[in-house]
Order: structure tokens, then C-alpha cells, then sequence
């Protein structure tokens, strides 16, 4: 059999043993190291990236408008109002309805039906005949309508993009 060379002591020097603990010490130390650290990623997580990750969900739930079916509010009886064109007093009568998905927001305008009339009066006897005889003046007029009721129910303490629409039924002009 051949031999195994083995590391002996030279001439003059005592032969060292490994000391027995010296590996279990290293082993114990990584290893509570490694579970600190463990524990640190662990808090961090649960602390602070779940606790922004939920801030951004209730934020994101908050904005989105509510999945649902359309509901309207029809403001009741028409809008009628004078104006001047050329010389002569012209009539305008309009019908409306605002359109939400939210029930709260439904609650809100109905609510405040008086101040939401006198904002769309104050609107709509400001008007040009010659403007809103076209498409276009029809489509800012509508514009201008919803940014009055959305101002109202901001106003009374609703969320404005939750009025998602206003729509003329009835619009007639003499």
C-alpha cells in the first residue's frame, strides 16, 4: 500500500492541533448573523414596503371612478332663459341630466339641486347666440356645465371626478 504524506513538525517546533471549537464559533456566528439579517429584511418588508404598497392601493382605489352601472339625475323642469341676439330676445330652453356611477355622488347632487339650477341658470343666460347655435358651442356649453356641477359637488364635500358627464336631452333655441 502507498502511503498518505502527512504534515509533521519540523525540528524544534511542537505539532499544533486545530483547536476543537474554533468551527463551531464561526458556524454560530454566520449563522446569527444570517437570521438577523433575515429578521431585518423581514421587518423592513412587513413595516415599510407592504405599508407604501398599501398606501398605494387605497390611493389607486380611491381615484378610480366606481365600476357600475351608469345613473342619472335628471334636472327637473327644463332650464329656460333669455338672452339677446341681434336686437331681439331669444329663448332657450334646455333639458338636462348628469351622469355618475357613484350612489353617494347621485345623493349629493340631488341634495344640492338648488345651488346646482342656480349655477347652470347663471351659465346658460350667459350665453351668446351666435356660439351656441353651433356644435362646437353646443360641446363647450356642456363642458362648462359639467365643471359647474363637478365645482358644486366639490363644494359640498364630494369627489368632483366622480360626475363623469353632463348631457343636454333637450335643447331648443328661438
Amino acid at each position: 500500500m502507498a502511503q498518505i504524506p502527512t504534515l509533521e513538525a519540523a525540528p524544534g517546533q511542537e505539532a499544533v492541533a486545530p483547536r476543537a471549537g474554533s468551527g463551531k464559533l464561526f458556524i454560530i456566528i454566520t449563522l446569527l448573523l444570517l437570521v438577523l439579517l433575515g429578521g431585518g429584511a423581514a421587518a423592513y418588508y412587513a413595516f415599510v414596503l407592504k405599508d407604501a404598497k398599501d398606501k398605494e392601493d387605497s390611493a389607486a382605489a380611491e381615484a378610480a371612478p366606481p365600476k357600475g352601472p351608469a345613473l342619472y339625475v335628471a334636472l327637473d323642469p327644463p332650464f329656460v332663459v333669455n338672452f339677446e341676439a341681434e336686437q331681439l330676445v331669444r329663448f332657450l330652453q334646455v333639458t338636462v341630466q348628469v351622469m355618475s356611477r357613484d350612489p353617494a355622488t347621485v345623493d349629493l347632487i340631488k341634495a344640492n339641486d338648488p345651488v346646482v339650477r342656480n349655477d347652470l341658470l347663471l351659465l346658460l343666460g350667459n350665453q351668446q347666440y351666435e356660439t351656441i347655435s353651433s356644435r362646437e358651442g353646443k360641446e363647450d356649453l356642456r363642458q362648462a356645465a359639467l365643471e359647474a356641477v363637478r365645482k358644486v359637488v366639490t363644494n359640498a364635500g364630494g369627489k368632483a371626478e366622480r360626475v363623469e358627464a353632463v348631457y343636454f336631452t333637450s335643447f331648443v333655441m328661438q
